[in-house]
């Protein structure tokens, strides 16, 4: 009959074995219980509005004073919509429904002399406007020389006709020189609201201009100029807006546009998971700055504007946007940072997209593209080519979601998803599945 003897060295040996084996579960728990993820797409793919949902679904959402502060954003979003539509008039060649107005003369006969004046005035220009277009009163230019020769343009129109003198100022930008009354009084107002506040007569005249069958012409061929994806939706609501106690909505600051300049973070807790999201800047100057956010990333949430397949980037308007992201999705889905990374595709502005799709066809981006242009083929066909550009299909799988990231409901229902397949693969990671 053999006897096993139990000594106290054995005994410690073993409490110490098991207490090393609590310490590295609890090290897993706890590195499961920490997520990181990065906020990754070209600009104007709706990241920053998916940072914002996380903050309006996990921490009670933005405060009066906090929506307060959104104000001047609203405004200045709401004035740079309609001056771009306006400078796009100029280079589409629309014209202004509105009858001219403020003239002795009858329509028909102050059209005619104006006519006449202005091929006389290009003619005879040294320098010459790349467009020029006229709303009653007022004539706008866009002018692509310096200042001096503006200021010679100027003398040489006041040159031709005695009884037909122009005032000039430039905007701030430089991009506009207009001349006239009713447009110097008008970017006069939008100035004053650039600080804070949106005067009645400059509403007056916003709404006037955002009625005329000329500007909303103009708004449905956005595809071709730059315009935020919010100028209707704020356009559509300035007596809303122009009100003297207006409070920005949740919803007004999820529409609300500025440029993400660097990385910002936001914290959140859901499920028991300690969330830090980092937004990255999506202009091609920003991605430099990505590099040290990509040590111990858990997962990437790539952003993808549906509706920018008929647009261009607005710092490079050669380059087709959707064409930008694949390359974009391409270099970071295979990069060898993120061999382990799960990676969430956001296929966003689904809204927009089955908006547009109806009315502008896919072929603009993809030429080879032969099926129907409704949104569930389009959409089927682009998931289809991004899905496609994984080169570690055996490794790596793509978990795609169609989203709206101005939708509250929607971005819950979808970060519910992600969150699961979070939990999944960080207790795999941790060996604790």
């Amino acid at each position: 009959m053999g006897c096993a003897v139990s000594t106290t060295g054995d005994k410690a040996a073993q409490a110490r074995s098991k207490k090393i084996d609590r310490d590295l579960r609890a090290d897993g728990e706890r590195a499961a219980g920490e997520v990181k993820l990065l906020l990754l797409g070209a600009g104007e793919s709706g990241k920053s509005t998916i940072a914002k949902q996380m903050k309006i679904i996990h921490e009670l959402g933005y405060s009066k004073e906090e929506c307060e502060q959104y104000r001047p954003v609203v405004y200045s979003n709401t004035i740079q919509s309609l001056m771009a539509i306006i400078r796009a008039m100029g280079q589409l060649g629309i014209d202004f429904a509105e009858p001219t107005m403020g003239s002795p003369l009858s329509p028909v006969i102050a059209n005619y002399f104006m006519e006449k004046f202005e091929k006389n005035a290009l003619d005879t220009a040294v320098r010459k406007p790349k467009c020029w277009f006229r709303y009653v009163d007022d004539t706008f230019v866009v002018w692509g020389h310096g200042l001096t020769e503006l200021e010679d343009f100027l003398r040489h129109l006041n040159s031709i006709n005695p009884k037909i003198q122009f005032t000039m100022e430039v905007e701030k930008d430089g991009r506009l020189p207009f001349f006239g009354c009713l447009a110097r009084q008008f970017f006069t107002y939008a100035s004053a609201a650039e600080e804070g506040e949106l005067t009645p007569d400059l509403v007056m005249l916003m709404k006037r201009l955002w009625q005329d069958p000329g500007v909303q012409l103009c708004f449905s061929r956005s595809r071709e100029y730059l315009l935020n994806d919010s100028a209707a939706y704020y356009l559509n609501s300035l007596d809303r807006i122009s009100q003297k106690n207006y409070v920005p909505t949740q919803q007004d600051v999820l529409r609300t546009r500025v440029k993400t300049t660097g990385i910002v973070e936001t914290d959140f807790s859901f499920k028991n998971l300690h969330f830090k999201m980092f937004d990255v800047g999506g202009q091609r100057s920003e991605r430099k700055k990505w590099i040290h956010c990509f040590e111990g990333v858990t997962a990437i949430i790539f952003c993808v504007a549906l509706s920018g397949y008929d647009l261009v980037l607005a710092e490079d308007e050669e380059m087709n946007r959707m064409v930008e992201s694949m390359k974009l999705f391409d270099s970071i889905c295979n990069s060898k940072w993120f061999v382990t990374t799960s990676i969430i595709l956001f296929l966003n502005k689904k809204d927009l997209f089955e908006e547009k799709i109806a009315r502008s066809p896919l072929t603009i981006c993809f030429p080879e593209y032969d099926g129907p242009n409704t949104y569930q083929e389009a959409s089927a066909y682009i998931r289809m080519k991004f899905e496609n550009l994984n080169r570690r299909k055996d490794q790596k799988e793509i978990y795609t979601h169609f989203t709206c990231a101005t939708d509250t409901s929607n971005i819950q229902f979808v970060f519910d998803s992600v969150t699961d397949v979070i939990i999944k693969n960080n207790l795999k990671d941790c060996g604790l599945l």
